[in-house]
C-alpha cells in the first residue's frame, strides 16, 4: 500500500506514475489576472465508490480512503496493483441552507484507462464499481486541510463567484483531493455538477 500514498505524497518528478481524470476545459473565468473558476467536461466513466456514516468528515474520509488504497493495492480480483489516478473525490451533501454536512460521504477512485472497460472487482463488499455518466463540472481550487469548516466555506464562495448558481446541482458537492489528506498544504478542488 505504499506506492500509491507516496504517489499521492511525491512531487512526482518522473518518481511514479499518476493518471490524471480526464477532462475537457469548457472555460476558465478570471478577474485581475486571478482565476476563480474553471467549467469542465468530464465523460462517462467507471469509478469504485465507498460510502460510509462517520462521526465526523474526517473520519469518514480517512477510512474511506484507506478501504480504497487496499483495492488498489492487490485487493481486487486482478491480484495486482491497478495505479494511482487523481483526483481521489469525496462526494458531500449539505442541508438546504448549506451550513451542514451529513454523515454520508462516499470515497471515490477513477479507475485508470485500462480498467475501464474490465474494472476489477473489489473484495470489499462495501466497495461497488459505479459508472459515471458524463458531467459537466465547475470547479474552484483552494489549498489545506478538508473538514466541516473549510468545506461549508469553499461551498459559499463557489456559490457566490458562480453568476448563475441555479444551474447546478445544491444538494451533494464534490471535494477532489490531489495530494495526501494529511497533507498539511493539500491541493483541493470543490465541483459542483450542472444540472442535467
Amino acid at each position: 500500500m505504499a506506492e500509491p500514498i507516496q504517489q499521492l505524497s511525491s512531487n512526482n518528478q518522473g518518481q511514479s506514475q499518476r493518471e490524471y481524470v480526464p477532462f475537457t476545459l469548457l472555460m476558465r473565468k478570471e478577474k485581475c489576472g486571478e482565476q476563480l473558476y474553471e467549467k469542465r467536461h468530464y465523460e462517462k466513466g467507471h469509478w469504485a465508490c465507498i460510502t460510509l456514516h462517520e462521526d465526523t468528515y474526517e473520519q469518514s474520509i480517512c477510512y474511506g480512503f484507506m478501504r480504497i488504497m487496499k483495492y488498489i493495492c492487490q485487493q481486487n480480483s486482478t491480484g495486482d496493483y491497478l495505479g494511482m489516478t487523481l483526483p481521489i473525490v469525496t462526494i458531500v451533501r449539505t442541508d438546504e441552507s448549506h451550513s451542514v454536512i451529513s454523515q454520508d460521504v462516499t470515497v471515490a477512485y477513477y479507475l485508470p484507462i485500462e480498467h475501464q472497460a474490465q474494472p476489477p472487482q473489489p473484495y470489499d463488499n462495501e466497495i461497488v464499481i459505479e459508472v459515471w455518466p458524463a458531467a459537466t463540472v465547475y470547479t474552484r481550487g483552494f489549498t489545506g486541510p478538508t473538514n466541516e469548516v473549510t468545506i461549508i466555506n469553499q461551498i459559499s464562495a463557489m456559490a457566490e463567484l458562480l453568476d448563475s448558481p441555479g444551474v447546478c446541482a445544491n444538494d451533494s458537492f464534490i471535494v477532489a483531493g490531489y495530494t495526501n489528506p494529511a497533507h498539511s498544504h493539500r491541493q483541493n478542488e470543490i465541483w459542483f455538477l450542472e444540472r442535467r
